[in-house]
């Protein structure tokens, strides 16, 4: 039983997951899709609960089985995916399923599911406020942070990609407009 899915995708930093937070508020029929990953936690972060936590081995071992809807190595030796179970699960239930991937990920999600998809790619409102909310966040080191703000400028131009844009300059603002385009995804 397949159903609909939202899709968000943004450079890190701007704001993707306070919207998403902010959403599964109004929207009791949504569930977030929780994806795999072969990084190691960071902070409060827990399995099962923000993303399944799997060892390189395992990961490679899912992708052998074609559990995966899509996978991406979005860093060099890391790699994060959607399994084919969790988006059952979900469906299964009769909810929606929110995506909060990388860019490159949203891009292929929307490349599957077509008109049953709909894609948004959360804008920072610039690149110099990016990396101060990278910084402000005190979780990764300077070099890290660079690297987040030049893989940045390479996923900001793969926004046309998306069906629609949304500038977080001001969160209220941002989590409406993005309100509007999923009331009207939903009565299609």
């Amino acid at each position: 039983m397949e159903g609909k899915l939202i899709i968000f995708s943004a450079p890190s930093g701007s704001g993707k997951t306070t919207i998403v937070r902010e959403l599964l508020k109004h929207y009791p029929q949504f569930e977030f899709s929780i994806s795999a990953t072969s990084r190691a936690p960071r902070g409060v972060e827990q399995n099962g609960v923000d993303y399944y936590f799997l060892s390189q081995e395992e990961f490679a071992a899912k992708v052998a089985s074609d559990s995966f809807v899509e996978w991406e190595e979005v860093y060099a030796g890391t790699f994060y995916g959607t399994l084919k179970s969790e988006m059952e699960r979900i469906w299964s239930k009769g909810n929606v399923i929110i995506f909060d991937v990388d860019v490159m990920g949203g891009i292929n999600l929307k490349r599957i599911f077509g008109d049953k998809a709909c894609s948004i790619f959360i804008m920072p409102p610039s690149i110099e406020e990016l990396q101060k909310r990278l910084e402000g966040r005190g979780t990764d080191a300077p070099e890290v942070i660079a690297k987040r703000v030049a893989k940045a400028e390479f996923e900001i131009s793969k926004a046309p990609e998306f069906d629609h844009k949304v500038v977080n300059d001001d969160l209220a603002t941002a989590v409406a407009e993005t309100r509007a385009i999923i009331d009207n995804f939903l009565a299609e």
